[in-house]
């Protein structure tokens, strides 16, 4: 698995954050998706394609 963000899509709503926070974080100055592992293991996955099916803007990418 392999994951890319789209910043300039992100409107903040950290839905990531709360569903997979060893992958997802937030900036604190604006609340903007930062990608802490772009790889996770195997473990993340499923946490991962969660987090990109509600995120909101459909800012998270999910290769396989």
């Amino acid at each position: 698995m392999n994951i890319t963000v789209d910043e300039a899509k992100c409107c903040g709503a950290g839905q990531c954050v709360l569903v997979a926070p060893d992958v997802f974080d937030q900036r604190d100055e604006d609340g903007i998706v930062v990608l802490l592992d772009a790889t996770p293991e195997a473990g993340l996955h499923a946490a991962v394609r969660d987090a990109a099916t509600i995120c909101p803007a459909a800012a998270i990418q999910v290769h396989e």
